[in-house]
């Protein structure tokens, strides 16, 4: 590996909005575009380099922004085109770089182009989307074309009446899926979309669901995996298809190439060999992508409402791949432990009754290791996920809801249903995609100091515990480690940020040991432990050389030569 010079977003740290439940400027309980800008000197502050911003299109928000309506203008009560710009003039000012969300797998139903779309079969934008003839069973009973499942539940199939066709629809039935396989659809992608953001001055885009634009087109079945279920899987039938890397190649040479860009693509789970295709610089395609293997280890890869057994040693396995997805090639990854979509990390990854040194634990495993830096709205303050005695009302998250209600429609009247329930509720409260959509908690007045009216979801209890106002000058909290460590990481860059990452003790439950190293050079190294544990455990140092700590989450007057407190790191420089 080496390294490349003036590559910006190699180095920065990036800070995703997700702008709803970010700030609320204006006393309408929903986070917007002004309350943004409001948090920038924050944002510096902090340390930040780049802000992600989620969707701020305008949308019927049935799936938070991820349903556009008009790529061109922003959801009223997210601000105006006005707002907009202003917060690209302002990010640019302070030296931020500012990317958006790219959408574009699917649109709302209530875009233009889809309501063309299903007006008739010969209007001009029919092809525009995937519509397919019912089929019927033995009794003639008109069921979908295939049985591939919705992310979100059910058929990713919807019947239209108007013209007795169904619409695909990988996600909610009202997101139908575009056809990227139409050049129209691609090229008004790349000039009303992605140019025309360009030219309003935003610095690139984290590409949504960018593995999935190529779907096998024969439509066939997917393999039967759920047994019990007529809806299977889509599984590789929609994901990395035929014609992605085609399609991604078209939009660098139509857009990326033409800006000093910067493209991270969410691809989620897949092989380090289908990953490099996506990244590798030659490749001309994206700058990095999104792995999914860290954030997902929790719950079966064909159902996030169904816990799996993990240990560390497969956290060692999913942050080795990440890591060594640079290791020999010409491709750039990601770090990140938390995003709109996945639960808080200190309460996936961290025994709660040691929330602070957990959550300094994690900021010090993240800082060190290689690839762009990205941290979550709300994360570096230690929020953590809703309380297990919510009831399931207080959820918003469509995935959830669909989830619950096709639970409670299958078993509802079964004499057990209560106990089945309540067994629900304990999976929901690890795997919800509601944990990352609470408030910012910004101060202890009521409303967590988001809002000055009731919020358009509900503030987490211990807001007045966790927020942003009570850590900003306390030297021990974990804010302030966040700002430590995110210097620490612009000053060891060679060694955090672009160097070799080495597991030590793959085969340890408990503790997790490794070593950086710079690529252009054999010392300094970087010597990292973490007890991921609520034990004392000894200390061994597993390879020799002068050991000079430079960080840990723990008062130095309290540290034991060979021994490790519970959730206690450290970072050595091995001279």
């Amino acid at each position: 590996m080496t390294i490349e010079k003036c590559v910006w977003w190699k180095d920065a740290v990036v800070y995703q909005i997700w702008v709803p439940s970010y700030k609320d400027s204006n006393g309408d309980g929903v986070g917007d575009l002004p309350g943004v800008i409001s948090t920038l000197d924050y944002l510096k502050d902090l340390g930040i380099d780049m802000i992600w911003l989620s969707p701020m299109y305008d949308s019927p928000q049935v799936d938070m922004g991820y349903d556009i309506s008009d790529y061109q203008k922003i959801y009223p009560k997210y601000g105006t085109l006005n707002d907009m710009q202003e917060l690209i003039d302002k990010c640019h000012d302070k030296g931020i770089k500012i990317i958006l969300d790219l959408v574009a797998n699917h649109t709302s139903s209530e875009n233009k182009w889809f309501q063309e779309s299903r007006s008739s079969k010969n209007n001009p934008k029919r092809d525009w989307y995937f519509w397919r003839k019912p089929r019927y069973d033995e009794s003639g009973n008109r069921i979908e074309p295939n049985n591939w499942m919705s992310y979100f539940s059910g058929s990713a199939w919807e019947y239209d009446e108007t013209t007795d066709e169904y619409y695909l629809r990988l996600y909610a039935k009202d997101q139908p899926d575009l056809n990227w396989n139409n050049y129209e659809v691609r090229n008004t992608i790349y000039d009303s979309v992605i140019n025309w953001w360009f030219e309003k001055g935003v610095d690139g885009f984290r590409i949504d669901t960018a593995g999935k634009f190529s779907k096998v087109e024969s439509f066939q079945d997917a393999p039967i995996i759920l047994k019990d279920s007529f809806y299977q899987p889509v599984g590789n039938l929609a994901l990395n298809g035929p014609r992605i890397h085609e399609f991604h190649k078209e939009m660098f040479d139509r857009c990326w190439s033409k800006y000093d860009a910067f493209v991270v693509g969410e691809v989620g789970r897949c092989s380090k060999q289908e990953a490099l295709k996506y990244v590798g610089k030659s490749r001309n395609e994206m700058n990095a992508i999104l792995l999914f293997d860290v954030v997902k280890l929790i719950y079966e890869k064909n159902d996030r409402f169904q816990k799996t057994k993990w240990d560390l040693i497969d956290f060692k396995k999913a942050i080795d791949k990440q890591c060594n997805l640079i290791k020999g090639t010409d491709a750039w990854s990601t770090i990140f432990l938390e995003n709109h979509d996945e639960p808080r990390c200190v309460s996936k990854f961290i025994n709660t009754n040691y929330r602070v040194e957990g959550g300094k634990l994690l900021t010090m495993l993240q800082s060190t290791l290689s690839g762009t830096l990205f941290i979550y709205q709300g994360q570096e303050i230690g929020m953590t996920n809703l309380p297990r005695s919510w009831d399931i009302s207080e959820y918003k998250d469509i995935v959830t809801i669909n989830y619950y209600n096709e639970f409670k429609e299958k078993y509802g009247k079964d004499a057990d249903f209560k106990e089945k329930e309540e067994k629900l509720i304990d999976v929901i409260k690890f795997c919800s995609r509601d944990h990352a959509r609470s408030p910012v908690q910004w101060n202890s007045e009521k409303f967590a100091g988001f809002s000055t009216v009731e919020p358009w979801t509900r503030v987490n209890d211990n807001y007045s515990e966790i927020n942003v106002e009570s850590q900003l000058n306390d030297p021990n909290s974990i804010l302030s480690f966040y700002k430590q460590l995110i210097k620490l990481r612009k000053q060891f860059k060679d060694l955090f940020t672009y160097g070799e990452f080495e597991v030590l003790d793959y085969d340890n439950t408990i503790l997790f040991t490794y070593v950086k190293k710079s690529p252009k050079f054999e010392v300094p190294k970087v010597y990292v432990v973490l007890n991921f544990s609520s034990k004392w455990v000894k200390f061994e140092k597993l390879i020799e050389g002068n050991f000079n700590l430079l960080v840990t989450n723990v008062s130095k007057k309290d540290i034991l030569d060979e021994k490790l407190s519970p959730y206690e790191g450290r970072v050595y420089i091995i001279e």
